[in-house]
């Protein structure tokens, strides 16, 4: 599994996922297993069936998390600056082509929401802004052609 970058926020938000799901969903679905289990015939019991199901979605799911903590780097924010756009700044972005500006935090794979304006730092964007600096112009391609954006400020 490949490094991941996380801010020491979103590291303890994964922790606090694994736990909940071992200490809490965990127990759940084993009492929904056992209650499954005493309504008898197991060959034709569908309550069963899922129970198992959602049993092996959740062993895989914290599996998966342990994975991404397991190979986690925490990146060191006293070490950010803001001279060029670098991972977990957040960027204003102007378009070129319509003058409307848009602001994002460029973060780690396993933080991206875009509800919160976080943005994944492998997605073209992020990657056509990465290393350049304010009031640079970025040419970047996105599924809809190719889009230049002035960058605007650089904060965090």
């Amino acid at each position: 599994m490949a490094i991941t970058y996380m801010t020491k926020d979103g590291y303890k938000k994964k922790i606090e996922e694994i736990a909940y799901l071992e200490n809490v969903k965990r127990p759940e679905i084993s009492r929904a297993i056992a209650e499954a289990r005493d309504k008898g015939d197991l060959s034709e019991n569908a309550e069963y069936d899922a129970a198992k199901e959602a049993q092996g979605m959740l062993e895989m799911k914290i599996s998966q998390l342990k994975d991404l903590v397991a190979n986690a780097r925490i990146i060191d924010d006293s070490k950010l600056n803001t001279e060029e756009v670098q991972i977990l700044n957040k960027v204003k972005i102007k378009n070129v082509a319509n003058g409307q500006t848009m602001e994002y935090t460029i973060v780690a794979d396993s933080e991206a929401n875009l509800r919160e304006k976080k943005i994944a730092s492998s997605t073209p964007i992020a990657q056509g802004l990465l290393g350049h600096r304010v009031g640079e112009v970025v040419e970047i391609r996105v599924p809809s052609g190719l889009m230049k954006f002035e960058i605007v400020e650089i904060s965090f």
